[in-house]
C-alpha cells in the first residue's frame, strides 16, 4: 500500500505538521539565550532583596510588640499588688504623659490626646 494518504479529496504526505523551523543563526539564539539568563537573573536579586526588605521590616514590628506586651506584663503585676501605674493614672487623669520605652498602643494616644485636646480649647 502507499504512504500517501486521501483526506477529503486530497492527497496527504506522511510527516511533521505545522510550520517548518526557520534556521536560526546558533549564535543569536545563544546570545537572547543569555540575555534572558541576565534578566532572569537581576528580577530573582530585586525578588530577594524585596523579601530580605520585608522580612527585617516584620522582625522590627515584632520586636516593638515584645517591648510593648512586656510593659503591659508589669502594669498587670504592678496593679496585682495593688499599685497603679503612674502611666495608666496619667492616661485615667487624661495628662499628657510620655510612656517609656516600648511606645503606647495607638487607642492610648489617641484618647490621651484627645483629652489634651478637649481641655486646651474650653
Amino acid at each position: 500500500m502507499d504512504d500517501n494518504k486521501m483526506v477529503a479529496g486530497k492527497v496527504k504526505k506522511p510527516g511533521k505538521r505545522g510550520r517548518k523551523p526557520a534556521k536560526i543563526d546558533l549564535k543569536a539564539k545563544l546570545e537572547r539565550s543569555r540575555q534572558s539568563a541576565r534578566e532572569c537573573r537581576a528580577r530573582k536579586k530585586l525578588r530577594y532583596q524585596y523579601l530580605e526588605e520585608l522580612v527585617s521590616s516584620k522582625e522590627r514590628a515584632i520586636c516593638a510588640l515584645r517591648e510593648e506586651l512586656e510593659m503591659y506584663k508589669q502594669w498587670c503585676s504592678a496593679m496585682d499588688q495593688g499599685k497603679i501605674p503612674s502611666e495608666i493614672k496619667a492616661l485615667l487623669t487624661g495628662e499628657d504623659h510620655k510612656i517609656p520605652a516600648g511606645g503606647s498602643s495607638t487607642k492610648s494616644s489617641k484618647s490621651s490626646k484627645t483629652a489634651v485636646s478637649s481641655s486646651s480649647q474650653g
